[in-house]
């Protein structure tokens, strides 16, 4: 059995249907108030999934999530409540040793239709946007940077959250007309400063944050930050070293996007399937970041 086959494409619980079911993640209800997230090891890119799994990459996303929510005073509050299955309600402790690792019980949020992102970089749609009009997401920046060049400050550029398709880049203003000036300007706040915290301790750790984006809710009345948090799935990190030395060398699903871009794919569904180097490469660099931001026991 080959690495790619042995990789988990979903983590079904057996008379439990799931309440929503994503992309990479399925998302079950855990009693009152609380839900259970398992992540599985399927990619997307270009809003398709692509037909190989990435061996270890749930347990990825999972474990740099929960280190993230424990680590950064700026997260709280948050929505994560235990990644121990055996905690979990009498349905999910059935299955403890399949969900452990790539699970978590969380609170239940009334969830904020806005993809908060935030750019520390200029890189990707923001530099070919910057080439093309000396802005990002309609924020004027300085005129002489190039391909990597860090942002001080660092900048929000919010999208819609949309179910299926292409989420929208939409201005602050767009923001403020959905959700009210209250709620934008404290999801501003919020991404700005979890930002921050994680790109200073990222780069001790050998690694550039470039940008990220995250995701809220409101649990109690609280705003309170939900979902997975600064994984190789929702970031960009790159090498701090390879950076300092002018090159840009991806530890996230940029590795993936680079080669679907060679191969000739029109970014229509169907995917393509992914060689087996390519594979296996891929699940390296999202073992190496977990195991340079957690450290060797990660």
């Amino acid at each position: 059995m080959t690495n790619a086959t042995a990789a988990v494409a979903r983590v079904e619980i057996s008379g439990v249907r799931p309440w929503r079911e994503g992309k990479v993640r399925s998302v079950y209800e855990a009693g009152p108030g609380h839900l259970v997230i398992v992540a599985s090891d399927r990619l997307s890119a270009y809003d398709s999934i692509l037909p190989n799994p990435i061996p270890m990459k749930g347990a990825v996303l999972t474990g740099l999530s929960v280190f993230w929510f424990h680590r950064l005073r700026s997260a709280v509050p948050h929505h994560f409540v235990s990644d121990d299955p055996e905690q979990y309600p009498a349905p999910f402790r059935a299955h403890a040793a399949r969900l452990a690792g790539r699970s978590m019980l969380v609170r239940r949020a009334e969830r904020v239709d806005i993809e908060c992102v935030v750019r520390g970089y200029l890189t990707g749609s923001g530099w070919r946007e910057y080439r093309e009009s000396g802005r990002v997401c309609g924020i004027a920046l300085p005129p002489g940077l190039h391909d990597g060049s860090r942002l001080e400050p660092a900048i929000f550029t919010p999208a819609t959250k949309e179910e299926s398709g292409h989420d929208e880049n939409v201005s602050f203003d767009e923001v403020v007309r959905r959700v009210g000036t209250d709620t934008a300007e404290a999801l501003r706040a919020r991404s700005l400063a979890i930002y921050e915290e994680a790109r200073a301790y990222a780069w001790t750790r050998g690694l550039v944050l470039a940008d990220t984006k995250f995701e809220f809710g409101f649990v109690d009345g609280a705003l309170t930050l939900i979902d997975e948090i600064l994984s190789p799935d929702s970031s960009r990190y790159w090498d701090r070293a390879e950076y300092e030395a002018g090159r840009l060398l991806a530890f996230d699903k940029q590795y993936v996007r680079d080669w679907l871009d060679r191969s000739g794919w029109n970014h229509e569904p169907p995917a393509p399937s992914l060689p087996e180097d390519v594979v296996q490469k891929t699940s390296e660099r999202y073992r190496e970041a977990m195991v340079r931001l957690m450290g060797s026991g990660a």
